[in-house]
């Protein structure tokens, strides 16, 4: 009866890899493949700059990169470096703004009209626990939530993650970022910023969340929620109905999904140890796959060597281009990586 009921819960999705059980063995969680090398330095800081921890790189419609770094640390509090910088297509540095504005960025997403919305995922000193959309100079256009305040309202949040814009204007945050503890919830809101509706809660059944850490969509409009404490991906409709899961894609810190519905999904924290992270059999890395059969085709694996002893490495944001490119944001080894096909 139970596999009966999880199969009448992925055919309500279109797509191969949704119609599997979601408990379905997967083959291998590290496959060997990789089409993809890392290209040396390729994002130029000026002279005096160093690149801090990130979780947030995109691209706007101009082909530009934009990187959110932690102003050269792990945390912007009291910093005067700007933490929002603009490369162009081949990564030379072209601006910085946003010194002074946030504490912790941590999710990032570029709209169709190209402004940049941020989620601080810190609170204190009437700053954070926000999200914030500027436009490429610099300005803040709108604010989410109330800074400083953290909450659990409609219009507060606590530790939010992510942030995607919907073709149709509608907003969706992550908000909550502690397994069993906080906000465990997708928000959304319309064009105007409405609160319209959530949905999510603790635990590990369908439509529960334990660290909802970040947000995809694809070509259907399907949203994607990677479900970092409960290693997998979650899909639903825009009004937050439950239509299935991938676990065959890791512990997910970051998702993107390219026009190609091509999804990657990059982990930074599976490891054997007991405790935080203990995913036993998965490795780091950036997993890559069609959603039309949701096979894992490529794995880009996480380049620190001590993977066991630390609680994250690799990549935590992830970008993908659509033309070969995948960029990934690491908080450890405070750097952005460029990955091309080969």
């Amino acid at each position: 009866m139970k596999l009966r009921i999880l199969l009448a819960a992925f055919v309500a999705v279109p797509l191969a890899a949704l119609a599997q059980p979601a408990d379905q063995p997967q083959a291998n969680p590290n496959p060997s493949a990789n089409r993809y090398v890392a290209v040396p330095g390729f994002f130029k800081l000026p002279p005096g700059r160093i690149m801090g921890s990130s979780s947030a790189v995109a691209g706007d419609s101009h082909g530009h990169v934009w990187v959110v770094d932690r102003c050269g640390v792990n945390d912007c509090a009291g910093s005067a470096l700007d933490p929002v910088m603009e490369f162009d297509a081949q990564g030379n540095f072209l601006k910085s703004f946003g010194a002074g504005t946030m504490l912790f960025p941590h999710g990032f997403f570029i709209d169709h009209q190209d402004h940049l919305w941020i989620t601080d995922g810190h609170v204190g000193g009437g700053k954070g626990d926000d999200v914030l959309e500027f436009d490429q100079n610099g300005k803040v256009l709108r604010t989410l939530g109330k800074p400083g305040v953290s909450g659990a309202g409609p219009d507060t949040f606590h530790e939010p993650n992510a942030v995607l814009i919907a073709p149709d204007g509608s907003i969706f945050v992550t908000d909550g970022h502690v397994p069993d503890k906080g906000n465990a919830r997708v928000i959304k809101f319309d064009a105007d910023g409405k609160f319209l509706m959530q949905w999510g809660g603790h635990g590990k059944g369908p439509g529960q969340f334990e660290m909802p850490h970040c947000l995809a969509m694809d070509s259907k409009g399907r949203l994607y929620v990677g479900d970092r404490g409960n290693d997998r991906i979650q899909v639903f409709t825009q009004g937050g109905k439950y239509l299935g899961q991938f676990t065959q894609f890791g512990r997910p810190s970051g998702i993107a999904i390219d026009h190609n519905d091509v999804l990657y999904s990059t982990d930074s924290e599976s490891r054997s140890a007991n405790g935080y992270g203990h995913h036993p059999g998965w490795q780091r890395g950036v997993r890559i796959g069609s959603l039309k059969d949701g096979v894992v085709t490529d794995f880009i694996p996480d380049s620190d060597s001590t993977p066991e002893t630390s609680s994250t490495s690799g990549g935590e944001g992830v970008w993908a281009d659509g033309k070969g490119g995948v960029y990934v944001a690491e908080v450890k080894q405070k750097t952005i990586v460029k990955y091309v096909r080969r």
